[in-house]
């Protein structure tokens, strides 16, 4: 159950900081490796194929895990399974550095992923018991600012330790971050936990599945072919698996993701956002650091700096619109954060040119990055917002189920694209297809304003949540975990 409802400041202070940090590491690894690619293929003698799946047995990992780790959350303790998470991660990170392999390596990465999945639900379900709703749009601004200067400097960092050090420290500076998160946490955290007393195995195992199909097929797509016996079975099997698990939570007695929360306008149209907003960003992203590498003539590192303008602008904006939002709501910096997003990309798509000065693609990436910064905290916000307390964890897990599977849908898309018509090692071909797959990037965005404008208003929200079959459920569960 919750812990309360206005918790002392300097309980949130320190959930704050280590929810945040933990987020930081977690988002990091997404990334880090892009720019150690060619150091990793020398060292460990790997081929394309191999160097792709140090990428993707995390992300993979990830995405399939995020619901079965906020199911762990609110059955075993929120707490906990951060302790665990962080634990897990510590060790899977150090198993990476001393990989003696790229099979070793590739295995490290997949633990990392499915511990990261367990920390990541778990740091916003914290925030959000820990702030109350007039002060939890601040929190979550400073944690999505946070998460997406993870993001940001990915590339930056790995680029860096790679020309100063070797790969090994790409993993290695987990270590010591996590060793000294995992003492705090135990002290300084608060243990809550969720409505249901039950583990819901089957659910688990499905919704596992299912995510992992759909997931696999989005990853495999543009090796084996969208059209492939291999993509097809993959995503039909997820979807069909995905299908099954939502039929068995509204059938099971100890549903762990329950059917009221897709009765909810407010809980949809958020994930809706979600989803596009990262399959827009990550798509884009991708390319983006081929564009200024193989376009532009950049270093890995100097690409890496160059995208700041775009996913560097959350740390400063994000906490700003956090704190407004808890004033003026979330939906117009979502409408007006998507927007942004949409212009900047086709800004870029319109000026692309091999030799372009970066004067004219860092204003344009500036302004994506302003609308990435509002959508952050905002999206987050409203995914907690528009439940009942008992299933915010639930709710983050979710929401981040399809905020990553959003982001392999949108590299998978977006590369397809940019590959077509198959030979785009001429400069003329490289940029016509970089630039029609930034609009395809654009036009996601576009489609995530359209979700955010379904958002309803805060009276609304209040009026959902205050219905009387949440109020029946809450009791129950409530009685359960009692």
């Amino acid at each position: 159950m919750s812990t309360g409802a206005n918790p002392p400041v300097a309980h949130r202070g320190w959930t704050l900081v280590l929810a945040s940090l933990g987020v930081f590491m977690t988002a990091l690894d997404t990334l880090v490796v892009a720019n150690s690619l060619p150091a990793l293929r020398e060292s460990l003698h790997a081929n394309l194929g191999d160097l792709e799946w140090t990428v993707n047995a995390y992300n993979l990992s990830f995405a399939v895990a995020l619901l079965t780790g906020a199911a762990l959350g609110d059955r075993y303790g929120r707490k906990r399974m951060y302790g665990i998470g962080l634990l897990a991660f510590t060790v899977a990170s150090a198993a990476a550095a001393l990989s003696p392999s790229v099979g070793a390596l590739i295995a490290a990465r997949g633990v990392q992923g499915a511990a990261a999945a367990l920390v990541m639900p778990m740091t916003l379900t914290l925030i959000s018991e820990a702030f109350p709703a007039d002060k939890r749009g601040a929190a979550i601004g400073l944690w999505g600012g946070i998460t997406g200067l993870a993001v940001a400097l990915g590339p930056v960092i790995g680029g860096a330790i790679v020309g100063g050090i070797s790969w090994h420290w790409i993993f290695w500076l987990n270590v010591p971050i996590g060793l000294a998160l995992i003492p705090l946490a135990a002290f300084r955290l608060t243990e809550s936990h969720g409505p249901r007393s039950q583990l819901d195995v089957v659910g688990l195992l499905l919704a596992a599945a299912g995510f992992f199909g759909i997931t696999w097929g989005l990853v495999r797509a543009n090796s084996v072919g969208w059209g492939s016996a291999e993509t097809a079975t993959a995503l039909v099997v997820g979807g069909a698996l995905v299908v099954a698990f939502l039929v068995w939570e509204r059938r099971t007695a100890t549903p762990m993701l329950s059917a009221e929360l897709f009765r909810s306008r407010s809980f949809n149209a958020a994930n809706g956002v979600s989803f596009f907003m990262y399959a827009s960003l990550f798509g884009v992203l991708f390319l983006m650091m081929q564009f200024l590498q193989i376009g532009l003539g950049y270093s890995p590192l100097a690409a890496g700096l160059r995208t700041l303008p775009w996913t560097g602008a959350p740390m400063l904006v994000a906490p700003i619109a956090g704190a407004l939002a808890d004033r003026f709501g979330n939906k117009p910096f979502m409408v007006g954060g998507l927007a942004l997003q949409a212009a900047g990309l086709g800004w870029i798509a319109t000026i692309a040119k091999p030799g372009m000065a970066y004067t004219q693609l860092a204003v344009a990436l500036g302004v994506a990055g302003v609308g990435i910064s509002l959508c952050f905290p905002t999206v987050a916000n409203a995914v907690v917002g528009s439940v009942p307390a008992a299933e915010m964890g639930i709710a983050s897990g979710t929401n981040s189920s399809l905020r990553e599977i959003g982001g392999v849908f949108g590299i998978a898309l977006l590369a397809t694209v940019f590959a077509h018509p198959g030979d785009y090692t001429a400069t003329d071909t490289f940029i016509h297809n970089f630039k029609n797959a930034v609009w395809l990037g654009a036009a996601f965005a576009v489609i995530g304003v359209a979700a955010a404008v379904a958002l309803p208003g805060r009276s609304h929200i209040e009026s959902e949540l205050s219905q009387p079959a949440h109020d029946t459920d809450l009791a129950v569960a409530g009685e359960s975990v009692a």
